[in-house]
């Protein structure tokens, strides 16, 4: 089962967002990514996070299991159909992701203190510095 971490920041709420993620196969990073996406909101960009890493896994890890790990309780709770999607946007997000899960097998979310997600924040941190410059 692949292990994939996602983070996503607004520096503002909402301010200037970017996301960023980081895909774990035994252990050992075989993928980092981050990006800007400009004005949004915390939300989104944790959204984003997700469906970011599911289109790099698309092509390259077709079929496999995935475990993610969340920083953002919302967006865990919403994605295992705890709490239900009230914002137009998020909504949107969340059909983009179910487009994209069913390229794979089992899908796991889970939240976790943000101290266990420090290299996805790691990569929204990247993006937002590099805008910043």
């Amino acid at each position: 089962m692949l292990k994939v971490y996602c983070d996503g920041g607004a520096r503002g709420n909402p301010g200037p967002a970017a996301y960023g993620f980081v895909v774990k196969e035994e252990g050992a990073t075989i993928k980092e990514g981050n990006g800007y996406i400009g004005v949004a909101t915390n939300n989104v960009a944790e959204y984003t996070a997700i469906v970011e890493a599911l289109k790099w896994l698309g092509p390259n890890k077709k079929g496999a299991q995935l475990h993610f790990f969340l920083d953002s309780q919302l967006a865990a709770s919403q994605l295992n159909g705890i709490f239900k999607v009230k914002n137009a946007k998020i909504r949107e997000l969340l059909v983009k992701i179910r487009e994209l899960e069913n390229e794979f097998g089992k899908i796991i979310y889970q939240h976790v203190p943000r101290d266990q997600n420090k290299e996805a924040d790691k990569q929204v941190n990247i993006a937002l510095d590099q805008r910043s410059i």
